[in-house]
C-alpha cells in the first residue's frame, strides 16, 4: 500500500510539473498580447464615446470609425514620438524608465488638453488645395485614409525601432489621398519641397547645436583643473539658458490657445526668465556642489535635475503641438459631417482633444519603453551633460525654425542632437589620440569597433526618415481608392 502511495505521489508530482510548465509557457506567450489588448480596449472605449456624442448624426458611423482610427494614431504617436523627449533622460540615468513614463504621460496629456492647438487646417497646413476636395464624401475619405495610413506607417516604424516624424507621416498621408482624389495638381509642391528640405535641415541643426553645447561644456567645465569651481560659474548660466529657451519655446508653441505671442515678445520673456534663473541658481549650485570631489561623476549630479525638468517641459510642448497630428484629420471629419463640407480651419471639440491627449499617454505607457531605451542608450552612450545638450538643442532649433518658418520635425531634431553629440565625441577622441599618441596607430578594424555611434541604427533611422512621406502617401492613396470602391 505504501509503495502504491509513493508511486501515485510521484505521478501526481510529474503531472503538476507538466501543468506548471504549461502555465509558464502560456504566460510567456500571452505577455506580448497584453499591451495590444489594452490598446484595443482603449480604441473600443473611444468608439463608444464617439457613438454617444455623434451616433445620431447622419454619417455618424464614419465619425465613430474615424475616432477609433484617431485613437489608434494617438497611441502610435505616444509609442514613437514621445521617446525622443524622455529617451535622453533615461539613457543618462537621470530618471528611471518608470518615472519617465509617469512624467511624460502627465505632461503630454496636460499639454494636449491645456494648450493644444485651437484651430487645425483641414488639409494639413496647406498640403492640398481645399477646392480640389470640396465634395464632402471625397474630403471625408481623404482625411480618413490619411489618418489611417499615417497610423499604420508609424506603427510599422515603431515595430522596427525607428523614431520617425509623426508630422511627416500625416503630411504624407494627406498628400497621397489628395493625389488619389484630385491628381498631382492638387498638391502644394513648394510646401512639399520645404518639408523635404527639412529632412536634412532638422537633424543637421539639432546635431550642430547639441555638439556646440557639448564642446562648450568640455572646454569650460570638464577639462579644466578645478571642475567644481568652473561648474559653479557656468552651470547656473546653462540652466538659465535652458529656462529662457523653454520659456520662449512654450510661449510660441505651447500657449497659443491661451494667448497669442509673437516671436519678439517670446524672446523677451525668455531673456527675462534666463537672467532671473541664472541669478537664482547660483546659491543652489553652490550648495549642491559643496563637498563634491573634482571628478566628472560629480558634475553629472549637477545636471540631473535640469535634465528631468527639460524632459518634462519638452513633453508638455510636444503634447500641445503634435497632438494635432493625431486628431487634426478627425476634427476635420467631424466638422465635415456636421457642416457638410470642408473648411480652411476648424475648431477641435473637447472630446476629440481628449482622445488625442489620452491616446498619447496610453501609447507611451504600453509601447514606449522599447524606443525610449533605443533613443536613450543604443544609438550612443549618454550621460546627464550630453543628454542636457540634446534637450537644449531641440528647443533652440525649434525656435530658430519658427523664426525662419521652416516645417521641421521635433523627432528629427532630437535624434540629430543625439547623433551630434556622439559624432562630436568620436571626433574629439580621435583628435586627442592623434595629438597625444605615443603608441602605434590602431588597426582600422579596431578603430571601427571603438566608434561610439552605432552605424546600424544610424542607417536604419535615416532610411526610415527618407521613406516616411512616400510610404505614408502610397498607403493613403491605396486606402482612399479602396474606400471609394467600397462606398460606390
Amino acid at each position: 500500500m505504501s509503495r502504491d502511495s509513493d508511486k501515485a505521489l510521484k505521478t501526481l508530482h510529474k503531472d503538476l510539473g507538466r501543468i506548471g510548465q504549461l502555465e509558464r509557457g502560456t504566460r510567456y506567450v500571452s505577455r506580448p498580447l497584453v499591451a495590444p489588448g489594452l490598446a484595443l480596449a482603449f480604441m473600443m472605449v473611444v468608439g463608444v464615446a464617439a457613438f454617444v456624442v455623434m451616433g445620431q448624426q447622419p454619417l455618424g458611423f464614419v465619425v465613430i470609425a474615424a475616432a477609433i482610427v484617431g485613437a489608434y494614431m494617438a497611441v502610435n504617436i505616444g509609442a514613437n514620438d514621445v521617446a525622443n523627449n524622455m529617451g535622453p533622460a533615461v539613457g543618462a540615468r537621470a530618471m528611471t524608465l518608470g518615472a519617465a513614463l509617469v512624467v511624460a504621460a502627465i505632461f503630454e496629456t496636460a499639454g494636449a488638453l491645456l494648450a493644444g492647438g485651437d484651430v487645425v487646417g483641414t488639409v494639413s497646413r496647406g498640403i492640398i488645395a481645399p477646392e480640389t476636395v470640396a465634395e464632402p464624401q471625397v474630403f471625408i475619405w481623404a482625411m480618413f485614409a490619411a489618418l489611417l495610413a499615417g497610423a499604420l506607417w508609424i506603427n510599422l516604424a515603431t515595430w522596427i525601432g525607428a523614431p520617425v516624424s509623426t508630422t511627416h507621416s500625416i503630411v504624407g498621408g494627406v498628400m497621397g489621398a489628395g493625389i488619389a482624389a484630385a491628381g498631382f495638381a492638387a498638391v502644394n509642391w513648394p510646401m512639399m519641397g520645404r518639408i523635404a528640405a527639412s529632412w536634412v535641415i532638422s537633424p543637421v541643426l539639432g546635431g550642430v547645436v547639441a555638439a556646440l553645447f557639448l564642446a562648450f561644456i568640455k572646454s569650460r567645465i570638464i577639462y579644466v583643473p578645478d571642475r567644481i569651481a568652473a561648474a559653479r560659474v557656468w552651470v547656473p548660466v546653462l540652466i538659465g539658458v535652458m529656462g529662457g529657451t523653454f520659456a520662449t519655446y512654450l510661449s510660441i508653441k505651447g500657449l497659443e490657445r491661451v494667448i497669442d505671442i509673437d516671436l519678439g515678445t517670446a524672446a523677451l520673456i525668455g531673456l527675462g526668465v534666463a537672467v532671473v534663473l541664472t541669478v537664482a541658481m547660483r546659491p543652489v549650485i553652490r550648495r549642491q556642489s559643496a563637498g563634491l570631489d573634482n571628478s566628472k561623476k560629480s558634475l553629472k549630479t549637477l545636471f540631473a535635475i535640469p535634465l528631468v525638468v527639460s524632459a518634462a517641459l519638452l513633453s508638455f510642448a510636444h503634447g500641445a503641438n503634435d497632438v494635432a497630428n493625431a486628431i487634426g484629420p478627425l476634427a476635420a471629419i467631424v466638422h465635415a459631417v456636421q457642416e457638410g463640407g470642408a473648411a480652411e480651419a476648424v475648431a477641435i471639440p473637447l472630446w476629440v482633444m481628449a482622445v488625442g491627449g489620452l491616446g498619447l499617454s496610453v501609447g507611451l505607457i504600453l509601447f514606449g519603453p522599447k524606443l525610449i531605451r533605443m533613443v536613450g542608450s543604443e544609438i550612443t552612450r549618454l550621460n546627464a551633460m550630453r543628454a542636457y545638450c540634446v534637450a537644449l538643442a531641440a528647443a533652440i532649433v525649434v525656435i530658430i525654425a519658427s523664426w525662419l518658418a521652416l516645417p521641421v520635425s521635433s523627432t528629427h531634431i532630437a535624434i540629430g542632437g543625439i547623433f551630434g553629440v556622439g559624432f562630436y565625441r568620436e571626433w574629439y577622441h580621435e583628435r586627442v589620440l592623434n595629438e597625444n599618441r605615443t603608441e602605434p596607430a590602431l588597426p582600422p578594424v579596431e578603430r571601427r569597433r571603438r566608434k561610439v555611434v552605432r552605424r546600424t541604427y544610424f542607417l536604419t533611422i535615416i532610411a526610415a526618415w527618407v521613406v516616411t512621406v512616400p510610404m505614408a502617401a502610397t498607403l493613403s492613396a491605396g486606402l482612399f481608392v479602396l474606400l471609394n470602391l467600397i462606398t460606390l
